[in-house]
């Protein structure tokens, strides 16, 4: 059988054309690495090397035979390599869930910069959405979320670190007829035009809306973007974070509206589980930092 030894053995004396040379840089004698080479070639049944007066060398078959061996070389070391950093805690990839509510321009910053930090771990980033961030936890899928409600609907055992709360406007377009309506708005005044709700990515636990009355219509979108469309264009009504919408109330795009029902504010989190810890998860960890980091950047 070809062992590690006897590949690198066949590439020093194809790389020096001589088994004299050869045998120097092996810190052996010149007969010893001939008659190695010899029986590999006596096993396989073929011939790799052309035997002149002082040099050898590599036939046709040899030369497939050093270009595979080279790469399955490299794929040794790979797999040591791979096997030792296991064995301090390093994982081929880190997953992180994302809820739709967090700031978009945040996730280009923290991938360049994982990057930078880790050259050999995969990153994947998934964004879900309310319970869909959980469910994706709770599956293993990923390893960290950022913007995780706190009501948490599945079991397992998680580390948090608060983000604060997310803070919601109630809106409107500038020609949606409710704009011009003064006060408070009752339930019976929303209840004839559509919700707009983001569509929930979880599918193996219940899904939630962002807010919706009975007996109201749903406008299900996938995000936020598709949202501020809807809201723009008049085609129903429902809360945004207001640190998303903020932009289009200053503008005087979206109308901000005071409701007699008001909804609350929604504690929010960074979520991890303890038992897939890694180095490159740890370096996340730190990244983030502390409340009041993870909140100025992510929700503010």
């Amino acid at each position: 059988m070809l062992s590690e030894q006897s590949l690198h053995m066949i590439d020093i004396v194809a790389r020096l054309g001589s088994f004299t040379a050869a045998a120097n840089e092996l810190h052996k004698v010149p007969s010893a690495v001939s008659y190695a080479v010899k029986q590999i070639e006596t096993d396989m049944g073929v011939v790799l090397f052309e035997r002149h007066h002082r040099s050898v060398t590599l036939t046709e078959p040899g030369k497939l035979f050093l270009q595979r061996s080279r790469e399955l070389l490299r794929q040794m070391q790979e797999v040591k390599a791979e096997t030792q950093r296991a064995a301090n805690g390093w994982k081929p990839s880190l997953s992180i869930a994302l809820d739709n509510i967090v700031r978009a321009d945040r996730i280009s910053a923290l991938i360049a910069d994982f990057y930078r930090e880790f050259d050999d771990v995969e990153l994947i980033i998934r964004i879900e959405v309310f319970n869909g961030v959980w469910e994706s936890l709770s599956t293993g899928r990923s390893d960290i979320a950022i913007g995780a409600t706190t009501a948490i609907p599945v079991g397992g055992v998680y580390q948090y670190r608060d983000m604060k709360d997310i803070q919601w406007a109630f809106l409107v377009s500038k020609k949606h007829p409710l704009a011009s309506v003064e006060g408070p708005l009752s339930d019976e005044d929303l209840r004839q035009y559509p919700a707009i709700c983001l569509e929930d990515t979880a599918r193996e636990i219940p899904k939630r809306t962002t807010w919706l009355l009975d007996n109201q219509r749903r406008l299900v979108v996938p995000d936020w973007i598709r949202a501020i469309n809807c809201f723009t264009a008049g085609l129903g009504v429902g809360y945004m974070p207001i640190h998303l919408a903020e932009p289009f109330m200053m503008s005087g795009i979206l109308v901000e509206k005071t409701l007699e029902n008001p909804k609350a504010a929604s504690p929010c989190c960074l979520a991890w589980d303890q038992q897939r810890m890694s180095p490159a998860l740890q370096w996340v960890l730190d990244y983030l930092g502390d409340t009041e980091q993870l909140h100025k950047q992510w929700l503010g």
